[in-house]
């Protein structure tokens, strides 16, 4: 069993030395009102007083609804500073100047791409860092937009399994709403993690454990983490191409 304890004391420590060591002043992070991110502004607040939480609502109506709302109940909860960036106008203006043949994935990533742009705008103005929020699970599937959400200066929750971020946030009490709302990014209407990976992450967690899975999941489970290989590396550059 995890000794969320003793994991606190460790990240936060983690933190704190990372800034000491950059010279920043503080932290910013995207604030969708999801676990990973809740996670991530609780131990970055518990190291650090200067937090802000970015909300950057964009186009769908669960980030207007309750995402908006969760992000901003963690924010109260843990004394978590909050700016709000609506980036619907900012998308709306791209997708019009690129016309009427834009795949939908392309479409999906653009507002992670926007919300990041955003967040290094933000820690620009303050010398803070961005911090990323991805989980265990996401990195091994590739399931984050590359200069995305993919990006970030540090990760401090990225060796987390999705069950362990969820007992962090059970051990920190957050947000019941947070901990029990299925798993979404909030690209579009109806997402859910889940449902766009075609696996559960309990699966997901169980193959990279040696656990049994089914064999359609295992094939999707393989065929994700093999086609995201590059998202997990730096591009590569001449001569190593």
């Amino acid at each position: 069993m995890t000794d969320y304890a003793e994991e606190e004391k460790k990240r936060v420590a983690c933190i704190r030395a990372f800034l000491q060591k950059t010279g920043a002043k503080g932290v910013v992070f995207g604030n969708s009102g999801g676990k990973d991110c809740a996670l991530v502004g609780i131990l970055c607040k518990k190291a650090c007083e200067n937090v802000i939480g970015v909300i950057m609502p964009c186009e769908s109506k669960i980030n207007y609804g309750s995402d908006k709302s969760d992000a901003e109940r963690l924010a109260e909860q843990f004394g978590i500073a909050s700016e709000i960036i609506d980036l619907t106008e900012a998308k709306q203006s791209i997708v019009a100047q690129l016309g009427d043949d834009i795949t939908s994935q392309s479409l999906n990533n653009i507002a992670p791409r926007l919300r990041m742009t955003a967040l290094y705008a933000v820690a620009a103005k303050y010398g803070y860092l961005v911090a990323g929020t991805g989980n265990k699970n996401e990195r091994f599937m590739g399931y984050f937009t590359k200069w995305g959400d993919g990006a970030f200066d540090f990760d401090p929750i990225a060796d987390l399994s999705v069950e362990d971020v969820y007992g962090f946030l059970r051990y920190f009490n957050a947000p019941s709403t947070i901990i029990n709302k299925a798993p979404s990014a909030g690209l579009f209407e109806g997402q859910t993690d889940e449902k766009e990976m075609g696996v559960t992450y309990k699966e997901i967690e169980d193959y990279m454990e040696g656990k049994p899975v089914s064999e359609e999941s295992k094939k999707i489970i393989e065929r994700f983490h093999r086609i995201s290989e590059h998202k997990r590396s730096l591009p590569p550059c001449y001569p190593d191409l």
